[in-house]
């Protein structure tokens, strides 16, 4: 019997304990690179929701490995980690909240848009 997945959602102050306890996960920011000048959380890695298609070959060295996706508010994360988790990346998951939620609850530094 297989244990049950992961929930799809993790909340931010998770990913920034995860972070500062050095703990191994693929941090992926699925925004457009407008977004990504305007703030973006350091450790992430770029790759918008729009070329995730095209690049999704991009991502194969992590797909036995915990997957946290993020964007502005939660919606687009959402969908690329129900997304990914079709293409067979089980561990993906979404950032609830986004790097709006980040900016509020864990670095004020990061700004708002």
């Amino acid at each position: 019997m297989s244990a049950a997945p992961e929930p799809i959602e993790v909340d931010c102050d998770t990913v920034h304990r995860k972070q500062l306890a050095g703990e191994p996960f693929f941090f992926l920011d699925c925004r457009e690179q407008s977004e990504w000048e305007t703030a973006h959380i350091e450790g992430a890695t770029l790759l918008p929701m729009s070329e995730l298609q095209a690049r999704v070959m991009e991502l194969e060295p992590y797909r036995e490995s915990e997957l946290i996706v993020h964007c502005h508010h939660g919606g687009r994360s959402l969908r690329v980690a129900m997304w990914l988790r079709q293409q067979g990346f089980g561990k993906a998951r979404s950032m609830a909240g986004g790097i709006d939620d980040w900016s509020v609850r864990i670095n004020p530094a990061v700004p708002r848009y």
